[in-house]
């Protein structure tokens, strides 16, 4: 009897000091949740404000080459000072981005109120694509499209472009601060780290971080402008009626990884439906379209981003669908920029470095050698 009540004092003892170490686990697994509630609370009630800092903060790094250009350019015996510089670089930043702002802003109006024109039609339009599939189900899509109130949708859409004008005037302030502060950003984080060494590895990291990101952007506007170029031709080819705001739509929606170019063709073949009402018409138009959206898209995009952006295809859905979620459109734009982000941060920190091996393609995260090479020595594999 003795001997059974000792065990069982051990095995109760063996329990607690189990319950005890594993105390700490479950208390940092709480932590860790509570932390990602808070922070996504954050993200989705500052967002407004957060998607007009991440912008400047991209818009800042694309143009710190520029100002360094022009600080290094000398008028006679003068060497242009670092202030004229960046006021020059802030002048044509704001410049680009009102006139882009009010060009997007422009054809996106003539393409609602077009669509409003359109409202009508659209049902039938639609309902008509599904007639091979028999009259009652193109009766249930035609009933369906008359319960929907696209009117009301379209008004709403046109209703926020005093939003994208209060975002646009925010990011230059932002930009235009960060101009300001950039000549002392090196010493700031030298004295922030508080040892120089270290202080040199955060630099390198924030310029490699930089360059892919600048990289990606440089190639995503060529290969957009390219499609964006040949979608406006298809559309005067076949004489539709919105070729303009097509082909300027198409170019923006490209940088919305795999899904922009989606949406663009659908856009395309939804208007040139609409507007002949010919579903071998609309077929031939798609199918072109699919071809171009295909090539330049799935050829020519990872040819010329080689292997400088090493991201997984799964792990950029992913955050085309996370960022989409927690910052709608803005979001689906800027997944990538923050992706790359986030794949050179966890490379370089060690307890991180899983997070770098899932969000890479081939499980080869950035490595320490290559923070001191340029970025051309691994576009094709030969870092």
């Amino acid at each position: 009897m003795s001997h059974q009540h000792q065990h069982f004092h051990s095995g109760q003892r063996d329990a607690a000091r189990t319950a005890s170490a594993d105390m700490p686990r479950v208390q940092t697994g709480a932590l860790v949740i509570i932390a990602f509630a808070v922070v996504l609370f954050l993200l989705v009630q500052a967002r407004f404000m957060l998607i007009s800092l991440a912008t400047a903060i991209i818009l800042f790094s694309l143009t710190s080459t520029v100002i360094n250009f022009i600080a290094r350019q000398r008028l006679g015996p003068f060497r242009v000072p670092n202030i004229v510089a960046s006021l020059i670089a802030l002048i044509l930043i704001a410049t680009g981005l009102l006139i882009l702002s009010g060009v997007l802003l422009s054809q996106v109006n003539t393409v609602l109120v077009t669509a409003l024109d359109y409202t009508a039609q659209l049902p039938a339009a639609v309902a008509a694509l599904f007639a091979w599939m028999g009259e009652d189900t193109e009766a249930s899509v035609l009933n369906a499209m008359r319960s929907v109130d696209f009117s009301s949708y379209i008004r709403s859409a046109a209703g926020r472009a005093g939003d994208v004008t209060q975002g646009v005037v925010l990011v230059i302030l932002f930009v235009g601060f960060l101009f300001a502060e950039r000549i002392w950003f090196q010493t700031k984080l030298t004295n922030f780290i508080g040892d120089t060494a270290r202080a040199e590895r955060v630099g390198k990291i924030i310029s490699s971080i930089i360059r892919r990101i600048n990289y990606y952007l440089l190639v995503k506007t060529a290969v957009s402008a390219i499609t964006g170029a040949l979608i406006f031709l298809l559309a005067q080819v076949y004489q539709i009626e919105l070729a303009v705001a097509i082909g300027i739509l198409t170019f923006v929606l490209n940088y919305i990884p795999n899904v922009g170019s989606i949406i663009a063709t659908g856009l395309l073949a939804l208007i040139a439906h609409v507007q002949f009402g010919d579903p071998t018409t609309t077929t031939i138009i798609v199918m072109i379209a699919g071809a171009i959206q295909f090539i330049n898209g799935s050829v020519i995009d990872p040819m010329l981003m080689g292997r400088a952006l090493r991201l997984s295809s799964f792990g950029i859905i992913i955050s085309l669908a996370f960022w989409g979620a927690v910052w709608g459109i803005p979001g689906m734009f800027l997944s990538v920029p923050i992706m790359v982000m986030m794949l050179v941060v966890c490379s370089h920190v060690q307890t991180l470095r899983p997070i770098a091996i899932l969000l890479s393609r081939e499980g080869l995260p950035e490595s320490e050698q290559m923070l001191d090479a340029p970025i051309e020595r691994d576009l094709f594999g030969q870092g």
